[in-house]
């Protein structure tokens, strides 16, 4: 996702220019309550306008203080809301307000489960949990449906969408059982165009990815993107990820990002299977297995709208 400067905040999709965007990668199912129970705001991310509900101290009637926090000693309203006893959004499935999030500028990296799941299961158990500290794989943490839930809220919105990068047909075209409805009070917003990456993609082809991807988020494009082979830059980074040791350590100790010069072979489920009891065991191979199941629907949708590149090999194509 990406921050825009209050410059651009209206028009998300213009170049830069206007001001500085910061880039903040993080996990979107830590925006939303667990087991897809419905959200309410979090008290530290409302803004009470002070002459609005409010008393003259600055203290809101209801409980609620002018920065979003509750007094002790009182309760607001909606006190069966979860997980804050703040009122919710009719449809957003984050604890955060939509004024906040209309002020990204929002993109989706996607990978396919038979892989992220593993992967990620391969650093709760030894050697690496000890590196890690993360002790016991969580399949709720895997957060394909908080995703979807989230995109396509977003797009319900019209805070992206309808336009997918790199795509000719709108968004609209694929799924038309979702009804956008245009963001902001009587005017329409300019959304941002759709941009999902799907990581096996980006590292069939890397530089076109990355080139599609900052045309689409307004970025201007260097091929230096791709390269980070400096050893003042690498410290950087490796203090920085300390941290999370053992999860991002071929990406640090990487210099660059490169084509495979292999594709992933094409394995049936049986041999995903097979794969999985081999390296895990059979227990473990069940819970890999329940958990790529469980979150397939989800990443085949998302992969409906996921950018594609074509690599052009003559000087002719443009």
């Amino acid at each position: 996702m990406f921050l825009p400067d209050r410059t651009m905040m209206d028009r998300p999709q213009w170049h830069l220019g206007c001001g500085k965007r910061v880039f903040i990668k993080d996990i979107i199912h830590y925006l939303l309550p667990p087991s897809g129970k419905p959200a309410s705001i979090a008290p530290s991310l409302l803004r009470v306008k002070r002459g609005v509900g409010t008393e003259a101290n600055g203290h809101a009637s209801n409980g609620v203080e002018s920065n979003g926090h509750v007094e002790s000693g009182q309760s607001t309203k909606q006190t069966s809301q979860y997980p804050y006893p703040t009122e919710p959004e009719p449809g957003n499935p984050t604890v955060m307000p939509k004024e906040l999030l209309s002020k990204f500028h929002f993109a989706f990296l996607i990978r396919d489960p038979h892989f992220s799941v593993p992967s990620y299961y391969r650093c709760t158990i030894p050697p690496l949990d000890d590196v890690t500290g993360f002790y016991y794989y969580d399949p709720a943490e895997a957060g394909y449906d908080e995703t979807r839930r989230t995109f396509d809220y977003l797009r319900s919105v019209r805070l992206i969408g309808p336009h997918i990068a790199t795509k000719e047909q709108d968004a609209d075209e694929i799924d038309n059982k979702l009804r956008p409805v245009l963001n902001g009070v009587g005017e329409a917003h300019e959304s941002a165009e759709i941009c999902v990456v799907d990581a096996d993609d980006m590292l069939e082809k890397p530089g076109p990815m990355i080139e599609a991807f900052c045309r689409s988020v307004g970025i201007d494009f260097d091929p230096s993107m791709l390269e980070w082979d400096d050893e003042s830059e690498q410290k950087q980074v490796c203090e920085a990820f300390e941290k999370w040791r053992g999860f991002h350590n071929d990406a640090i100790e990487s210099r660059g990002l490169t084509a495979r010069k292999h594709g992933r072979p094409v394995k049936t489920e049986e041999e995903f299977d097979a794969e999985w009891c081999k390296k895990y065991g059979p227990e473990a191979a069940a819970l890999i297995r329940k958990s790529v199941d469980e979150n397939m629907a989800d990443y085949l949708y998302l992969k409906q709208f996921a950018m594609k590149v074509v690599v052009c090999l003559s000087l002719q194509c443009r």
